[in-house]
């Protein structure tokens, strides 16, 4: 039975929402599609979608008949699932507009918007969010890579404020102090933003969320799906993922579509490891893709070299068919990088399905992917947004290489500062 279901506003947001239920021992699966079946046989059921990235007034097309497909399932929960540095703008992938569509589809209780992540360094103190950025805390209107993004900049760390600009709806807050005695998730508004600075307030949040009556709607960050995992009730969790992860049979293929500085970092530590980086947009090069991948080298093909004024959707359609033609050839495995690339890139190559296999790197999962297609059948995949992983993981992929055995680890997280 389906006990929570969720729709991602893009790929690897969806992969990870995924990946904080399976840790809390829910099963689960993400589909990738509209016209893709949902499975009732798994209690968490998760539709990855674009939304993020789509201009406002397209949203409803996109979001409203996902979510009626996961109500009908009839879970406890249903989530949005945003990124957790709470991408997005009056004009492109507005949550405002989530929560307006959300008051009509779920009327029975207010919204609880929750963004807090610890795990991936964020915290929202006072309605203000905070986000991690190459080991320091920045406000989220001060963080290096939101603050200057290039479609949705954040300009207010604020959330009531951020998340005004984008509708008319009044919005409530929720502040951590007061989850010392019971958490109450009842407001006058339609939407609520919530505090939380620790698992233990996400848990908090989650166990008040799951008291209240009726089905209920969230909006939030794969850490709010985690709480709500571990809190709610099911008959028997399947046990702990591995954090072990083999060698692939064949050779790693990472195609990126992210600007991130993160990203960049990891890209040079691949080129550093010997792997063959190449410029998505010169002359051969899926012809030298190929010949690398037979040779059995670690391929980066990278659209972000050059700075190029290039439709997003060419850009995918090149990285889609340099990666068919390798699945079609020989077991490979695929990364793909960049939250908006990813999700068109397995569009367009057929793939329906994703599961969650191990967690060897961080919030980084491996996963199995499949499609109707022969060549579709058990791909080894693995998703990265921009601001994920840490700077070695395309070689860790490559060589099955954990993280805790990683030449580079994560840098811990710091203690919150107001920067």
């Amino acid at each position: 039975m389906t006990v929570a279901g969720f729709y991602g506003d893009d790929f690897t947001g969806s992969v990870d929402a995924l990946l904080q239920f399976r840790r809390a021992g829910l099963s689960g699966v993400l589909v990738t599609g509209p016209g893709v079946e949902l499975d009732e046989r798994t209690d968490v059921v998760g539709i990855a979608g674009t939304a993020r990235s789509l201009p406002t007034e397209q949203m409803a097309a996109e979001v409203v008949p996902a979510l009626r497909r996961l109500r009908a399932l009839g879970p406890r929960i249903v989530q949005y699932k945003a990124c957790s540095t709470a991408d997005s703008a009056p004009h492109t992938g507005s949550i405002g507009r989530v929560l307006e569509l959300a008051v009509e589809l779920f009327p029975e209780a207010p919204v609880p918007i929750v963004f807090a992540q610890p795990d991936a360094g964020r915290y929202t103190f006072f309605g203000h969010h905070f986000a991690r950025d190459d080991g320091v805390v920045y406000r989220l209107d001060r963080q290096p890579t939101m603050s200057s993004h290039p479609v949705t900049p954040v300009h207010e760390s604020d959330l009531r404020r951020h998340l005004s600009e984008q509708t008319a709806l009044e919005l409530g807050s929720l502040h951590w102090p007061s989850y010392d005695g019971p958490v109450l998730m009842d407001s006058d508004e339609p939407g609520v933003v919530c505090d939380a600075i620790s698992d233990e307030h996400l848990d908090r949040l989650a166990q008040a969320i799951l008291e209240s009556r009726g089905q209920r709607f969230v909006i939030g960050s794969g850490g709010i799906s985690g709480a709500i995992g571990r809190r709610v009730d099911i008959a028997e969790r399947l046990p702990p993922l591995t954090t072990e992860a083999e060698a692939p049979a064949g050779p790693t293929l990472v195609l990126n579509g992210s600007r991130s500085r993160l990203t960049r970092r990891q890209v040079d530590a691949a080129a550093a490891a010997g792997w063959f980086v190449l410029d998505l947009f010169a002359a051969g090069t899926p012809e030298r893709v190929e010949a690398a991948l037979a040779a059995g080298a670690g391929v980066l093909v990278d659209s972000s070299i050059t700075r190029r004024t290039v439709p997003s959707a060419e850009v995918e359609d090149r990285l889609a068919a340099i990666a068919d033609l390798s699945l079609r050839q020989r077991d490979t495995r695929l990364v793909l990088s960049g939250g908006d690339t990813s999700g068109n890139v397995l569009r367009r190559l057929g793939v329906e399905r994703l599961r969650i296999v191990a967690q060897p790197w961080g919030n980084v999962a491996l996963c199995q992917a499949s499609g109707p297609d022969p060549h579709l059948q058990n791909v080894e995949l693995v998703l990265k947004g921009g601001q994920m992983g840490h700077v070695s993981l395309f070689d860790d992929i490559r060589l099955g290489r954990p993280l805790k055995e990683a030449a580079c680890s994560p840098t811990p997280v710091p203690a919150l500062t107001h920067e």
